[in-house]
């Protein structure tokens, strides 16, 4: 007996020293993890980890590899999810709740997004130009080849890499074959004309100087063509079987919404701020059509010439105007940036809509590309925390860029862009109107009330002028991203919403305090914060914290 209890003592004693063992050890992961440079190495460490491994050359999506890797996720996740970071400045918890939302963009893709396992257009791997925001919008996956970063003709280095870029598209189209087993058929038929697309571009490389001497890279895009062909083949063979819904539902579009973009709003808060704003878009425009109606209506550019002299008085108009207006400090980089992307003359018959705009007045369209001063700003001037020098992740920036960019359109007209020229506004107004119709169908659609082409009925109805009729692709790409992406497609209108509730409370605060309001101080300490969630910059300059507020 007595030996019993004394066994009893002996293992419950060690029980004990255990269970201290593993309290000691929680207590210390915990400690190791409670600084803000201990942040900055779990955001590396969770940036090296959300690459995936490599199968036969290419990023591996198999569900084994998923399944396999998840406790490593769950391990990063709960370390970012038990930091105190309560007395932290807002500056640094603002970088807090950007990994985590990150983890959480993860997290979502797994258990309901799945682009590679619902979504053809993941596998597309060639991309022939840089996106205006801070990466390529929807899901992408890690293997990209960017033909827009390399300089034809090819030296021996740019080669060896194109080459290599160029290996992983055989490899991920037949990983492809094995991963989508989803059964989302909007998703699925829209997808087939990405991939199809795909296989002109690659042949179009041929086309670049150099090109057609290098026998290895002629063999490498051959390879790749007849790959991406085959996929093709296979998709078309699939589509039939495709029955279900591609949207995610309102509850996961809130909870995406709130949690991973961090906008602080619900599906159903989406819809009637896009309502309010297709509202007020058409009432404007047509109040906007009276007042201008005994001046002459716009003439659009008819030639080339045209164009290139209406493109050239139209830069130099929005460079001068937010300089000598004080809108925003005007950077060395602004004007180069704005001029590579000016455009050029497109035949009446084959203007999409925001081509239309522009062979009317394009300075409402450049305007809406603040976007390449921003994305110079990161390649000059890049942001000095670690968390937000390089784009964020699942286009959590979606509100602060295309909102941004959204916003400046009506503010650089309220305060004076087209006193020159009042029918401009027109177009302004057509613009705002055609974003909130096209992100109401989305939001429909994410909702599985509307199928993709019910949402597209939306935003090229709603458009003013019928200038979503003209030409069909831009309304099938949009649409199509949206869908893959939830929450872009609103959140040009929702991200303009909380910029001008930023400035609004900036303004307010300024008011009461000694610091006077100007615009410039608004756009330039904005912009200084950098490309994330504007509910985290509108919390950061103004120590308003929007997202708990809201909850």
């Amino acid at each position: 007996m007595r030996s019993f209890i004394t066994t009893l003592l002996v293992l419950s004693t060690c029980l004990f020293i255990f269970e201290s063992c593993q309290s000691v050890q929680a207590t210390s992961e915990q400690k190791t993890y409670s600084t803000y440079a201990d942040l900055v190495d779990l955001f590396k460490e969770w940036r090296t980890f959300e690459t995936p491994p490599l199968r036969d050359g290419a990023p591996d999506y198999t569900a084994e590899t998923f399944e396999k890797r998840w406790p490593t996720f769950k391990a990063l996740q709960a370390k970012v999810n038990a930091m105190d970071v309560s007395e932290w400045p807002i500056n640094q918890q603002v970088d807090w709740r950007i990994v985590k939302a990150e983890m959480n963009g993860y997290d979502f893709n797994h258990r309901i997004l799945k682009p590679w396992q619902r979504d053809p257009a993941f596998y597309k791997s060639l991309w022939m130009s840089r996106s205006d925001v801070p990466a390529h919008e929807g899901p992408t996956h890690h293997g990209t080849t960017e033909i827009w970063t390399y300089d034809f003709p090819l030296n021996k280095e740019s080669a060896a890499k194109l080459l290599k870029d160029l290996a992983v598209i055989p490899a991920l189209n037949e990983q492809a074959k094995l991963n989508l087993t989803g059964n989302a058929r909007d998703l699925w038929v829209t997808g087939i004309r990405d991939i199809r697309r795909q296989s002109k571009n690659l042949a179009s490389i041929l086309d670049r100087a150099g090109m057609k001497d290098n026998p290895a890279i002629v063999k490498a895009i051959d390879k790749a063509i007849a790959s991406t062909d085959d996929l093709v083949k296979w998709l078309e063979g699939e589509a039939s079987s495709k029955t279900g819904p591609s949207g995610i539902g309102k509850e996961n579009y809130t909870w995406y919404l709130q949690n991973v973009h961090l906008v602080p709003l619900t599906w159903e808060d989406e819809v009637m701020i896009l309502k309010r704003e297709l509202a007020r878009a058409w009432s404007a425009l047509k109040l906007e059509e009276h007042r201008n109606r005994k001046i002459p209506q716009l003439i659009a550019a008819d030639s080339p010439e045209a164009y290139d002299k209406l493109a050239e008085l139209s830069a130099q108009s929005l460079m001068k105007f937010l300089e000598e207006e004080d809108i925003v400090t005007v950077k060395a980089y602004f004007d180069p940036a704005l001029r590579a992307h000016l455009g050029q003359f497109v035949p009446e018959e084959r203007r999409n809509f925001f081509w239309i705009t522009a062979h009317n007045d394009p300075r409402p369209l450049y305007s809406h590309f603040y976007h390449w001063f921003e994305l110079a700003r990161m390649d000059i001037e890049p942001n000095q925390s670690e968390i937000r020098k390089s784009p964020l992740l699942y286009n959590i920036f979606d509100s602060r860029n295309e909102g941004m960019a959204t916003a400046v359109e009506e503010m650089f007209m309220q305060a004076g862009l087209y006193d020159d020229n009042p029918r401009v506004k027109e177009i302004v107004y057509i613009m705002i109107a055609q974003r909130a119709a096209r992100g109401l169908g989305s939001l429909y659609a994410h909702a599985n009330e509307m199928t993709m082409e019910e949402a597209g009925g939306i935003h090229s109805e709603y458009t003013p002028r019928g200038w979503m009729k003209t030409e069909k692709e831009l309304l099938i790409f949009e649409q199509h991203l949206y869908l893959r992406q939830p929450g872009y497609g609103t959140s040009y209108i929702t991200g303009k919403y909380l910029v001008e509730n930023a400035m609004m409370d900036y303004a307010r605060l300024n008011e009461t305090g000694a610091t006077p309001f100007t615009v410039k101080s608004f756009f330039d300490t904005l912009n200084s914060i950098g490309n994330i969630p504007i509910a985290l910059g509108h919390w950061e300059m103004t120590g308003v914290d929007v997202l708990q507020d809201e909850r």
